[in-house]
């Protein structure tokens, strides 16, 4: 049984239903994304179309011979654009310049076409005939092998886009020589009879399978290029994800830095502050015990027990930020005991402060300086008891107060006791504490930090 081929009008039907989805699918990318590459390769599949789409209208007949014959000058100039894209030239080079040159001989060559077919008769003459041999061997020749040439001279070989393409180009090519070949074999053949061979020998249809194969590379091409570009895409957000995670774990390290810089400066001023603390109290306590050695021998010994209580107290107190109330009340109870061992009844002191608030804090010693400082700036006598009175208010503050009893010979001061508090409470981002003088009483209100302020070291147990 002898193999049947489909007729070249069955054949022309395919290519053309073929050729104007894939111009239909090139122009809806162009439309989506609006890069030019695909704007020309529409143009580039749109010549072929109309040139091959025409091919059994005959009227009227010189239009139809201009539009079977245009199509040449004009592909060769598209595709050589499209060449540019794809093989990603350099401009201003001399190659670069080379193709423009080409580009504008394909469009000057049309311009005898036009006449040829549009203005005269001369269309259906030898010089016709002639005129398209000449365009098609120059237009073909100078047009694939440019680019081949420009693959392999200004490309790089493991570029897949720019093998796409020119794997087209040379399956056109091929198409075009045995085009030429089917041509020179037949010779004897007129025009409509070589049209009318079978499709194995057809002209039209080894250049339409060129054709095809050149379009199927060329879209190929571009499916792998948008590839390339999402992959691109998806890396450049990726690294830009990237930077913004470095960056922003470089500001935090920054941060944590400056944070830390911050807490060892507020601790070492926290330091400062205390060792300013323990002279002063060793001062002013040297003092009452050299004054209690020559009254009462025996209760300085006393004196002396209960003062190494209290400085236990001062050591384990001096790394501290804050403390618990109840435990600076149970160490202000020593003291008060230290001061009655001197002035017996002449102090009186008086606590009354609310249980609920016990385990709020307070920066450590504060109420041995101001019970110190009471002593030092009041008179203390039997017959002009000074009160010392600490309480809570409503607020949840704590206030100490003493009646105010001015000595009359100047005190000595080293001015560290008040601003010593107020600069704990501003180092430790506190409401400052309120000094006033009320109806006769010095009064000193000490804001307190609620149990549940986290502090960056653990209060003194009490």
């Amino acid at each position: 049984m002898a193999l049947s081929f489909p007729t070249y009008e069955q054949w022309l039907l395919f290519f053309t239903g073929g050729a104007t989805i894939i111009l239909a699918a090139n122009l809806v990318q162009w439309v989506i994304r609006r890069e030019r590459i695909y704007l020309l390769y529409s143009g580039y599949i749109l010549v072929w179309v109309v040139s091959f789409g025409i091919q059994f209208i005959d009227e009227p007949a010189h239009i139809i011979a201009f539009l079977r014959t245009i199509n040449l000058p004009l592909f060769s100039l598209l595709y050589l654009e499209l060449a540019i894209v794809f093989l990603n030239l350099a401009p201003q080079t001399r190659l670069m310049r080379w193709y423009r040159l080409m580009q504008w001989t394909w469009l000057l060559m049309t311009l005898p076409t036009v006449y040829f077919n549009l203005f005269s008769s001369l269309w259906q003459t030898s010089w016709h005939a002639t005129w398209l041999t000449i365009c098609r061997l120059v237009v073909i020749l100078g047009t694939n092998l440019t680019i081949i040439y420009s693959f392999f001279t200004q490309v790089k070989q493991t570029d897949k886009l720019a093998r796409f393409f020119v794997i087209g180009t040379v399956a056109l090519w091929i198409s075009e020589i045995l085009a030429s070949v089917s041509v020179l074999t037949h010779q004897e053949l007129s025009a409509k009879e070589l049209e009318s061979m079978p499709l194995p020998l057809n002209l039209g249809f080894i250049v339409q399978v060129g054709i095809l194969l050149d379009l199927a590379c060329v879209s190929l091409g571009l499916s792998y290029r948008q590839h390339q570009q999402a992959v691109r895409q998806l890396m450049a957000e990726q690294e830009l994800m990237r930077e913004r995670e470095q960056h922003l774990r470089q500001q935090l390290q920054a941060d944590l830095a400056l944070q830390q810089l911050r807490q060892q400066h507020t601790e070492a001023q926290m330091r400062a502050l205390q060792s300013q603390v323990n002279p002063h109290f060793l001062f002013n306590a040297l003092n009452t015990l050299s004054a209690l050695i020559d009254e009462n021998p025996r209760q300085a010994t006393d004196y002396v027990d209960e003062l190494s209580n209290v400085y236990r107290y001062l050591l384990r107190a001096a790394d501290q930020e804050l403390t618990p109330l109840s435990a600076e009340l149970d160490f202000i109870q020593s003291y008060f005991h230290l001061l009655k061992t001197r002035f017996g009844s002449s102090i009186q002191p008086v606590v009354n402060v609310d249980e609920t608030l016990l385990e709020a804090s307070l920066p450590p010693l504060t109420l041995q300086l101001l019970v110190e400082n009471a002593v030092k700036h009041n008179r203390v006598l039997p017959e002009e008891p000074l009160t010392i009175r600490l309480r809570t208010s409503a607020a949840g503050q704590l206030i100490v107060e003493n009646n105010r009893q001015h000595r009359n010979v100047r005190v000595e001061s080293n001015g560290v006791g008040l601003s010593n508090i107020a600069e704990k409470y501003q180092l430790l981002q506190q409401p400052l504490p309120l000094i006033e003088e009320v109806d006769g009483w010095f009064r000193v209100t000490l804001p307190l930090v609620p149990a549940n302020t986290p502090s960056r070291k653990s209060a003194l147990p009490s």
